[in-house]
């Protein structure tokens, strides 16, 4: 404010006024401090400085890589920054920020690095299919940013090793679950929410035209969708598809039993078709 003309009396004074709220060291909101997640971040770019960026989980999170909203904020900065309760600053970097969804992050290739140090396998490999759907990355990037002693490098490229573009379309830990079964079992990768016949379904094998439906957690519905469901399924059997349906228990502690069905309908409709 003083680089643009006001004086040092007046910004006093709208500080006394509350006009000016004083969110962190240096950093100010302008007539109220109406909470938002971009305000939040923005003041924390802010207070660390020219360059700063975000980075590690809070980017990943920022950009839709991962559903998981993390515990701080995480950035990097050129500067030497000390950390303050609820931000974690990494000084010294040297890289050059990107900008995505209006606020400067980590370049993606480095963002998905930094994750694999916190990450799970699981979320891991949805993030880099994410980064690919959006068009962010190209997979060589990824493989220039790992090597010994960068952490996250390893297993960052057994994610790349393991990389299943098809994740990204996925919704929820369900659909997930059903791809890594047919990826465990050698069972051909199905395309997730899809339509078919006027119905969004949640997995297609096109060429044999098998769908798998998956039945909410706890198994339970009220009569109306179960009926609006298997008027569904009518109509995509009359359209010459068969529409298998599992719940979430099934699927997790009889996974076997499933991937034996799934096989079984893939088999018998390649041998009508």
């Amino acid at each position: 404010m003083l680089a643009l003309g006001v004086p040092s009396s007046v910004v006093g004074d709208w500080i006394a006024d509350a006009y000016l709220y004083r969110r962190l060291p240096g950093v100010y909101a302008v007539g109220h401090t109406a909470p938002s997640v971009q305000s939040r971040l923005t003041a924390a770019l802010l207070w660390a400085g020219p360059g700063a960026m975000l980075s590690h989980a809070c980017g990943a999170w920022w950009l839709g890589l991962t559903a998981r909203r993390p515990p701080a904020i995480e950035l990097c900065t050129p500067r030497q920054v000390t950390s303050r309760p609820g931000i974690v600053a990494h000084g010294r970097s040297a890289l050059e920020p990107s900008w995505l969804r209006e606020l400067p992050t980590a370049p993606i290739a480095e963002l998905l690095r930094q994750l694999a140090t916190t990450a799970s396998d699981d979320h891991l490999r949805k993030a880099l299919s994410e980064a690919e759907y959006q068009g962010w990355l190209e997979l060589g990037q990824v493989r220039a940013v790992c090597g010994r002693g960068r952490p996250g490098s390893a297993k960052l490229q057994a994610a790349l090793g393991h990389h299943l573009p098809q994740l990204a379309v996925t919704q929820n830990d369900f659909e997930r679950r059903l791809i890594y079964l047919c990826e465990r079992h050698g069972l051909p990768i199905p395309e997730c929410n899809v339509h078919v016949e006027g119905f969004r379904v949640d997995a297609l094998w096109r060429r044999e035209k098998v769908i798998v439906e998956l039945d909410g957690k706890d198994g339970h519905a009220p009569w109306s969708r179960i009926r609006r469901d298997r008027r569904r399924d009518v109509i995509l059997r009359a359209a010459g598809f068969v529409a298998l349906r599992y719940v979430w228990d099934l699927l997790k502690h009889e996974g076997d039993l499933v991937a034996a069905d799934i096989a079984r309908a893939l088999s018998q409709a390649a041998r009508l078709a």
